[in-house]
């Protein structure tokens, strides 16, 4: 099933969007019949939230790398479901992995098995991607002509477009410390505009952000975001909604430990990429 947006400036169409994963969103919505702690005291709040936020990204480039868990919780008509996955993303040479999760049908069986995915600057890979697809065969997408620049596609928003997006930041204010996954962190909350965010991209994700710029129908989004003492990003959330027979809205989680975890990504020989028709 391919994810369609209703874009602000046209709609781009072609093989790309033929093999765009979107996990099966709306068979997946129509089958299912059915985080970090309160703040506890203000400390004194930096004197510019929004630069501190703006600053996230690089802070990560310096770190390294990562170990990541995603969560993507869509919602529409009163049903929500959960897409999970788990991984590590190198920060310095922009690559990562991670396996998504598909949740089970409404009888509660495994619908799916585990998807790999490889995110590199440009492009998504995709591993057990199914509709018609050899289980031995990888399908590469070029996520700069997604309509979402794979921040929904993929069903995880990857890492580090995550972190990019708050260099978009519009309005950022301080919440409170709070901790997360037992690290004391500073808590901020406020709105990003994707178009700002992609202008001031680092090149591995500007193409994608631009195509998300001009995908979403609305640029703004909400965040909340979580960092440590030394300024690393602990956990994001971004809060897209986009239209496909209906509003829905998404809820995107990125959780980041294990600073410093090396991250090895090995892309597939070009024989072992699918080249036949993908099925919806």
């Amino acid at each position: 099933m391919v994810v369609h947006q209703h874009r602000r400036r046209g709609r781009r169409r072609g093989r790309a969007g033929e093999v765009v994963l979107a996990l099966g969103t709306a068979a997946i919505l129509a089958a299912a019949s059915g985080c970090a702690g309160a703040a506890k005291g203000d400390d004194r709040p930096p004197a510019d939230p929004a630069a501190t936020v703006r600053g996230a990204a690089d802070r990560l480039a310096k770190t390294g790398s990562a170990q990541a868990r995603t969560a993507m919780e869509m919602a529409t008509g009163g049903t929500r479901v959960t897409i999970r996955g788990e991984g590590g993303v190198d920060f310095k040479n922009r690559m990562g992995q991670l396996l998504v999760m598909l949740p089970a049908d409404a009888a509660g069986k495994d619908e799916h098995r585990p998807i790999t995915e490889l995110l590199v600057p440009g492009a998504l890979y995709m591993k057990n991607r199914g509709a018609g697809v050899p289980d031995d065969k990888w399908v590469r997408v070029d996520t700069t002509t997604l309509a979402d620049g794979n921040l929904v596609t993929g069903g995880a928003t990857d890492p580090l477009a995550a972190a990019e997006l708050l260099r978009g930041v519009l309005e950022a204010t301080y919440v409170g410390e709070t901790e997360v996954a037992g690290t004391k962190v500073r808590h901020y909350r406020g709105t990003i505009d994707i178009g700002q965010a992609a202008k001031n991209a680092s090149p591995a994700v500007k193409g994608a952000l631009e195509a998300a710029a001009k995908g979403f129908t609305k640029d703004a989004v909400p965040f909340d975001v979580y960092l440590d003492e030394e300024g690393r990003l602990r956990k994001v959330r971004h809060r897209f909604s986009y239209v496909n027979n209906g509003v829905i809205d998404v809820s995107s989680t990125t959780l980041l430990y294990g600073f410093g975890t090396p991250v090895k990504v090995v892309l597939p020989a070009s024989g072992d990429i699918y080249a036949g028709k993908i099925a919806e």
